[in-house]
């Protein structure tokens, strides 16, 4: 048998009837979020107490309290997106 050609090509590589787990968005958001916003309190609270001459220095564990909050402000967006979502779509 011989395979046919789709009458119009497609650029990407997804099937058409491709979806988001939801279910799995939902428990690594509720899992990360919490997480996250921890680790935001814990390395600034570091910084805040740490001297001019510890290791690792005051500013790196700023940096990481920064990254560490976008992530949970990522994960907080996802988490309202998913359950808008799962209260349209299931």
């Amino acid at each position: 048998m011989k395979a046919k050609t789709p009458r119009t090509w497609r650029s990407g590589t997804e099937p058409v009837t491709a979806r988001s787990d939801l279910k799995l968005r939902f428990l690594l958001s509720v899992v990360f979020t919490p997480f996250f916003a921890l680790c935001t309190t814990g390395f600034a609270l570091w910084a805040a107490h740490s001297n001019g001459r510890s290791v690792p220095t005051d500013g790196t564990l700023t940096v990481f309290a920064i990254a560490c909050g976008v992530l949970t402000l990522v994960a907080a967006a996802d988490l309202y997106v998913v359950v808008r979502r799962r209260r349209t779509e299931l």
